[in-house]
């Protein structure tokens, strides 16, 4: 296991539950947490976005008009947070240190599971659910033995089972996982000490394996749509061989196909959907990987078009769109920005805007429902709101 992600933290106590990486790859800060972990070797969020590629702008949404969002819990910032809404409950994470997690029915207010991490133990995001079902896991990462645990709960019981006693079921040995609803995607460790892309289901827990690679390289960052899985493979990691790329692969099965890449070897993250991909670019050297600059390709085959600079780590498919957040410093003001695009669609909509002195975390999708949750920072009452748009 190579590295193990905790909570990071807002200077005024928002849980921003969100993957880092190894010691050798770019890491984020959460959008608008100055004092959220910035890792050694980056700047802090307050330098301003730069990039020596045209962009394409982005535009309001269409002549619909702007989505309506919806929201979900209004709470301190110390308080309770939404890890995610499905069709039947509610998974929330609260401030405390190990990040109790609690699924509530959103019908009757009853709390099915109130799932409390081992001693020594930090609660992981995203937590994995469908109808019935719900995938927590747990991270240590501190002593000579890191660990990873992961239980399954049936939420027609609530009682938890622990995954590794599953037989079949590879283990899982990166705490990185990409969700889709009930489909999930992990890496494991194979009998040859190969590290795997494993893609399963939570319902029945049948799994198969897209690709595996070579000790010491390894496979990463999965990111699961409503019909591929993208992820990253990095091979000669630590040395000056150092090789980080992006593949994807069907969920229904077939070969991971490489996505070709503006500039070899610097691919962070992506997002595959009906044929096109939207992924990030930035160096392991990169004096600002809080920023990455992304690109567009509509085909396979088709030219790379670059959107500027995003804010790494926060690719999200989710229905027909994927979406990403954009930071942008006016008159020494940090705003952010969650903006969309399909196949098709001449170039990105804004989907949304944050007012000033406010800050959001990376988006999450389930049941084409996209989830973000808004920290309102100002000289005012402070506070979070968890905010939901349809977005099919």
């Amino acid at each position: 296991m190579r590295r193990l992600v905790a909570p990071l933290v807002m200077a005024v106590g928002l849980s921003v539950l969100a993957s880092a990486c190894s010691s050798d790859q770019p890491a984020t800060a959460p959008p608008g947490s100055p004092s959220a972990g910035t890792p050694s070797g980056s700047p802090t969020p307050d330098s301003t976005p730069t990039s020596s590629t045209p962009s394409i702008p982005p535009t309001p949404v269409g002549p619909v008009g702007p989505p309506t969002w919806t929201k979900i819990l209004k709470q301190p910032v110390d308080g309770q947070h939404v890890v995610t809404q499905q069709r039947k409950y509610l998974v929330t994470r609260g401030s405390d240190e190990a990040g109790t997690t609690t699924v509530t029915d959103r019908a009757s207010k009853r709390v099915v599971v109130k799932h409390v991490p081992p001693t020594g133990f930090v609660a992981q995001s995203p937590v994995v659910i469908d109808d019935r079902w719900a995938l927590i896991e747990d991270i240590r990462d501190d002593g000579p033995s890191p660990q990873i645990r992961a239980v399954r709960y049936d939420l027609s019981t609530g009682k938890g089972v622990d995954l590794s006693t599953q037989r079949g079921l590879p283990p899982i040995s990166e705490p990185e996982i990409g969700a889709a609803d009930g489909t999930f995607a992990y890496s494991s460790t194979d009998a040859k000490r190969r590290s795997c892309l494993v893609v399963a289901e939570l319902a029945t827990l049948k799994s198969r394996t897209v690709i595996c690679v070579a000790d010491p390289g390894y496979v990463a960052d999965p990111v699961v749509s409503g019909d591929s899985v993208t992820f990253s493979e990095i091979t000669s990691p630590q040395t000056t061989r150092r090789c980080k790329r992006l593949l994807t692969a069907p969920l229904a099965g077939g070969v991971a196909k490489p996505v070709a890449a503006a500039k070899n070897c610097i691919q962070w993250s992506g997002a595959s959907l009906r044929g096109a991909t939207v992924w990030s670019e930035v160096g392991a050297s990169d004096p600002d990987q809080y920023q990455s600059t992304g690109y567009i390709r509509e085909t396979p085959t088709g030219p790379a078009r670059s959107l500027g600079p995003i804010v790494t780590d926060t690719i999200v498919p989710c229905g027909n769109w994927i979406h990403w957040e954009v930071r942008t410093i006016t008159e020494g003001a940090e705003r952010f920005q969650l903006l969309r695009w399909q196949p098709g669609t001449p170039r990105p909509q804004r989907l949304y805007a944050t007012p000033p002195d406010a800050a959001i975390t990376p988006p999450t999708c389930q049941n084409n429902n996209l989830i973000i949750e808004v920290a309102h920072l100002g000289t005012g009452p402070k506070y979070t709101e968890a905010l939901q748009v349809t977005t099919t």
